[in-house]
């Protein structure tokens, strides 16, 4: 055998290795019920829970704890996932800017005991360029 066919050998077995490593890592998305189960099995794999903020009547979250001055890395909220579910969540760093805004919300972390402790947070914020909002204002030339 060649040395370039070995060094090719070498090259694609490090690879898979790679591959096969990075495979592993990755999490699944789940609901709260999911993950409260995967928990109690004693399985502590980073989850991805998917779902939206308790909001009251008016449109505005509730259930945010967040006190900069006492403790600025801990926020906690109640999030309401895709069965309807809610759950305490609890993120020790700061709180997202424009958290209360979001469409959608990601947690990535896993259930300990009552409340999910999330170690990252990800965020869908509304769009500003949604359909039928779009505003046009009226321009008249004025002759000079």
């Amino acid at each position: 055998m060649k040395i370039s066919h070995i060094f090719g050998i070498i090259v694609i077995a490090i690879a898979i290795g790679i591959i096969v490593s990075t495979a592993g890592d990755a999490s699944s998305y789940v609901t709260f019920t999911k993950a409260q189960e995967m928990a109690s099995n004693g399985d502590n794999d980073m989850i991805h829970v998917v779902g939206k903020l308790q909001k009251n009547t008016s449109g505005q979250a509730t259930d945010l704890i967040y006190d900069p001055q006492i403790d600025p890395n801990h926020f906690e909220f109640t999030l309401i996932d895709n069965e309807n579910k809610p759950c305490k969540v609890i993120y020790n760093a700061p709180k997202p800017q424009d958290f209360d805004r979001s469409e959608q919300v990601v947690v990535i972390g896993a259930m300990q005991g009552n409340h999910f402790k999330a170690d990252k947070i990800l965020l869908k914020c509304p769009s500003k360029y949604q359909e039928n909002k779009l505003e046009t204002k009226e321009y008249t030339a004025k002759k000079v």
